[in-house]
């Protein structure tokens, strides 16, 4: 009988093609594509198991949306390719910002993991480019992107503005970067960036160099990072990716960190799948948030409470818990999480559905989804010691 494991990199291997990663193993909707987000998290998969096919695979993904990337230093959300040529997206209802973050920390990992300094002479342009655009969406060259709603991984979900996720991706970036180039100016963009994050996204008490003053005196109290900041105030959400991104990169202080993990462990705890949901608490009907919610989605309607981006679970998201988890030494905890992965994965007869009821643990979303594999690998390779440049 195969193990787990083996049925996740059986996964990856079925939807590695000669131009990339595609999101899934069947043809749904659009998930027969190469996506910026999907391929790359596939490919740092494939980079900490050392597969020669998945580790090639990630260099044609990065390869494909390079070759698409905007004029003005975008990368495409997705790449479709047809008998007549090419088709692009960038986005939805909204630009996708994330995109970008993710193009470089992808070749950056790459290049990092197979000392191929010729594809990053080759890349370093683009690179450099994304970074630009990066700086340009500060839009008041205050250190923090400005991002729509719809405008990254949670496209159905009412966040917006300067969004932790966002900011905490820019920051892996910048740091992968500088792992392979000198940059000063990147190095103390990368400062201010965190500096404007620990000082912002948790209420400390009375501090000089508050962003927004009005609402940071009115933010209560939280073991989390918030999800967002806007002029409008604060979106005080729990996000499980940007919260796990920032224990990855060891964002604020040791109390920060053991409050944070407390509180994971027993929001994971709590509910069905256990596993973090995307979002917390959930939005219901009635709520403020609702009707943000309900009115953004192009076609239909995916985000019912404890689904989606709406308190739903996501093995992916899990994954990179996991590799938070493994930061801090928590390797016992980083184990259950790994085997909370291994068990929705395994529904089904091993169809790796793209998240879960949190409440009810039934299956949402499209099967042999290929990130799904991939947030197991991730944590499986963590726990013995493969881990990615953090």
């Amino acid at each position: 009988m195969k193990t787990a494991y083996s049925q996740a990199i059986d996964l990856l291997n079925k939807v590695a093609t000669e131009k990339g990663f595609l999101a899934s193993a069947d043809d749904i909707a659009n998930y027969r594509r190469v996506w910026a987000r999907d391929g790359v998290i596939c490919g740092l998969a494939g980079l900490v198991d050392g597969d020669a096919k998945l580790v090639e695979t990630l260099k044609q993904t990065l390869i494909t949306l390079v070759e698409h990337q905007h004029d003005l230093g975008n990368i495409p959300s997705n790449v479709h390719f047809t008998e007549t040529g090419a088709e692009l997206s960038f986005g939805g209802l909204a630009g996708r910002v994330d995109t970008v973050s993710w193009f470089i920390i992808g070749v950056c990992q790459y290049v990092l993991k197979t000392e191929d300094s010729a594809f990053l002479s080759k890349m370093k342009p683009h690179l450099l480019k994304g970074f630009e655009l990066m700086h340009s969406w500060e839009y008041n060259d205050g250190d923090l992107m400005y991002v729509p709603r719809s405008g990254n991984w949670a496209d159905e979900y009412p966040t917006q503005g300067f969004i932790l996720y966002d900011q905490l991706l820019r920051v892996w970036a910048i740091r992968s970067y500088l792992k392979l180039n000198s940059d000063v100016a990147l190095s103390g963009k990368m400062d201010a960036i965190t500096a404007k994050l620990t000082k912002n996204y948790k209420q400390r008490g009375p501090q000089d160099g508050i962003y927004h003053p009005k609402a940071y005196a009115a933010l209560s109290e939280k073991p989390y990072w918030v999800a967002s900041l806007e002029p409008a105030g604060y979106q005080t959400q729990f996000d499980a990716f940007a919260n796990s991104l920032a224990l990855m990169l060891d964002l604020g202080n040791e109390q920060d960190k053991a409050q944070l993990i407390a509180y994971t462990e027993a929001t994971r705890t709590s509910v069905a799948t256990q596993l973090l949901p995307a979002f917390w608490p959930v939005i219901e009907e009635g709520d403020e948030d609702w009707r943000f919610l309900t009115n953004n989605c192009k076609y239909e309607f995916r985000n019912y409470p404890y689904e989606f981006h709406n308190g739903g679970t996501w093995q992916m998201l899990n994954g990179f818990y996991a590799l938070g988890l493994v930061q801090h030494g928590e390797l016992e905890l980083a184990a259950e999480v790994l085997s909370q992965i291994d068990k929705l994965n395994a529904k089904e007869k091993w169809s790796f559905y793209e998240n879960f009821n949190s409440k009810t643990t039934e299956a949402n979303g499209v099967p042999f989804c290929a990130w799904s594999a991939a947030g197991a690998v991730l944590a499986s390779q963590a726990l013995q010691g493969n881990t990615l440049f953090l």
